[in-house]
C-alpha cells in the first residue's frame, strides 16, 4: 500500500521504519511516512499489542526480506519467452510466467530501467513497486490467528502514516473469507442444542472460545 502526505510541507515528514512480528511469529516491517514520529510509534505499537503481535526493534526481522523491485506484467497477447527475453535483455534479475500474468524482478538499481525498457515494448503492468520481498514465509492455521492478522493488516492500511506494510504470511488469500474465518457457535431451539453460522468477525474469538468449551463439556463427537 502506497499512500501520498497531504496538508503539512513535505519538509515537516520524516521517513520511519518499524518492524516486529505478528501472530504465531509473522515478521512483519512497517515504512511511515510522519510528522510527528512520537505520534506514530505509539500507534503503530498500539496495533501490534492490540492484534496478537509485539512491536520490536530496528532489524529484529530485517534480515528476513530483500528490497528488490517486482514488475506483474499481464500476459495478454503476450508471448511469456519474448517477455522473459526482453525482461533479461534490459536487466532483470529472474522472471516467473503464470497463466495470466508474469512476474520480473529487478535490483532497486535497475528497477526503473528495467521498467521503461518493457513500457517501450509495448508491455503492460499490472503493478510495479519496489518491494521487501521475504526470504522465507510463515502460514497460519489457527482461526483465532487469522482474524487477529487480519485486523493488524487492516489498521495499518488505515493508518495514513503507513506507506507501506510488508510482511511474511504465506496464506494471505485466507484473510479474505467472510470475516478472516467463520467459526461455529452453539445455540439451542425448541428441539434441542444445535450448531449455527456466526459471521460477525467484531465476536470470532469470544465465540471460538465458547464454541471451544461448550463443545468439550455438553457434546460427544462420534
Amino acid at each position: 500500500m502506497k499512500k501520498a502526505a497531504g496538508g503539512a510541507e513535505k519538509n515537516d515528514y520524516e521517513d520511519c521504519v518499524y518492524e516486529g512480528y505478528g501472530p504465531n511469529g509473522v515478521a512483519v516491517i512497517v515504512e511511515c511516512l510522519t510528522d510527528n514520529r512520537n505520534r506514530t510509534a505509539g500507534e503503530i505499537r498500539h496495533y501490534f499489542d492490540k492484534f496478537g503481535g509485539n512491536l520490536g526493534q530496528m532489524g529484529c526481522v530485517g534480515f528476513m526480506f530483500t528490497q528488490k523491485g517486482v514488475i506483474v506484467v499481464d500476459l495478454e497477447d503476450k508471448d511469456p519467452d519474448e517477455l522473459m527475453m526482453d525482461a533479461l535483455d534490459a536487466g532483470a534479475d529472474d522472471f516467473d510466467a503464470g497463466e495470466d500474468a508474469a512476474e520480473v524482478t529487478t535490483s532497486p538499481e535497475n528497477f526503473t530501467a528495467v521498467c521503461e525498457a518493457l513500457e517501450k515494448k509495448g508491455y503492460k503492468f499490472i503493478s510495479a513497486d519496489v518491494a521487501q520481498v521475504p526470504s522465507t514465509t510463515t502460514a497460519l492455521t489457527d482461526p483465532d490467528q487469522l482474524v487477529q492478522m487480519g485486523k493488524l493488516l487492516d489498521a495499518l492500511d488505515d493508518d495514513d502514516d503507513v506507506q507501506n506494510a510488508w510482511h511474511t504470511l504465506e496464506n494471505e488469500e485466507d484473510l479474505d473469507e467472510d470475516a478472516q474465518l467463520v467459526i461455529l457457535s452453539v445455540g439451542e431451539d425448541d428441539e434441542g442444542e444445535y450448531l449455527d453460522v456466526v459471521e460477525d468477525d467484531e465476536t470470532l474469538l469470544e465465540v471460538s472460545k465458547l464454541f471451544e468449551k461448550r463443545l468439550s463439556d455438553q457434546f460427544e463427537i462420534e
